[in-house]
């Protein structure tokens, strides 16, 4: 079912505009606007441009919480300087933000030239742009995204995942250690692929390990001095969390992941503890941590 929402457009501190939404009382991409945010959060930290020349076949982008489409529109932007086929996969509950993006496209600026694509794809939910020797194939999946992925549909592996949902505490199903795990079981061990998203607390963090990725320390990007990545290999991340991480974790009282869609703050479990000492990337550390080391 299609959820409608109101927005209105704000003016950031640096003379950007957004969208905020009415009804989660959030500003998307605050403080440095929306086309800043998704080159600093997604285009580079996960390094776009190259791992899609480095792609032999279809390149797959993984789009959750499509939005008013600034982070979608900015990676078709990064990719159509190169050669390479790409599936461009946007997943949101409605399609209110974008068609309010359309109507300020002039103060929001990204959209300028992608105007016709963003009709198509309002009308159609997928339309296929070509530009120079740059194929996409965008679809659109309008559905409740927790809802779609426990009715386990066929989905393309992805490379690169672009994770843009409201924050857990005002939109806590999107947020789950259910949906990291269906997300990483969408990942095929012989395709690496990285997550980026905004959010840096302790419960996201434990929640991706937890659900199976390796996790690190992602960029900055505007007033936050970090940011999150993961992946199913270490291989990708610059920055993993390290042991300090982990002794905070293991102390925080915010860091039990959520399993339903209620958004709560507790102590990690005595399981998830041990579960956490236990990850592959955390193992050798664990083992020093017990032992006093």
């Amino acid at each position: 079912m299609q959820v409608e929402d109101t927005y209105h457009l704000v003016r950031l501190a640096n003379g950007a505009h957004s969208l905020r939404s009415l009804s989660h009382q959030e500003t998307f991409h605050p403080v440095i606007g929306p086309q800043a945010e998704a080159d600093a959060l997604y285009v580079n930290q996960l390094k776009l441009i190259q791992r899609a020349q480095k792609c032999a076949g279809e390149f797959v982008v993984w789009d959750v919480g499509l939005g008013a489409a600034a982070n979608a529109i900015r990676a078709i932007g990064a990719l159509s300087s190169i050669a390479v086929q790409v599936r461009l996969v946007s997943f949101d509950c409605t399609l209110s933000a974008l068609r309010f993006a359309l109507e300020h496209k002039h103060e929001l600026g990204y959209l300028h030239g992608f105007e016709d694509t963003i009709k198509q794809l309002l009308k159609n939910q997928c339309v296929t742009i070509v530009l120079g020797e740059c194929k996409i194939h965008w679809e659109m999946h309008l559905n409740d995204f927790p809802a779609l992925l426990a009715e386990k549909p066929k989905l393309p592996s992805p490379h690169l995942i672009m994770f843009d949902a409201y924050s857990p505490a005002k939109n806590p199903a999107m947020w789950t250690l259910p949906i990291f795990s269906h997300i990483l079981g969408y990942c095929r061990p012989d395709r690496p692929c990285s997550l980026a998203t905004y959010s840096r607390s302790t419960l996201l963090r434990s929640t991706l390990l937890l659900a199976g990725f390796f996790v690190g320390t992602g960029s900055a990007t505007g007033q936050k001095e970090e940011t999150t990545i993961a992946a199913n290999t270490l291989d990708l991340i610059e920055l993993p969390l390290d042991i300090r991480w982990l002794q905070r974790a293991l102390r925080s009282t915010s860091a039990e992941p959520l399993i339903s869609p209620e958004y709560k703050q507790e102590a990690l479990s005595a399981l998830n503890k041990a579960l956490l000492l236990n990850h592959p990337q955390f193992r050798k550390m664990g083992v020093c941590l017990q032992s006093g080391s």
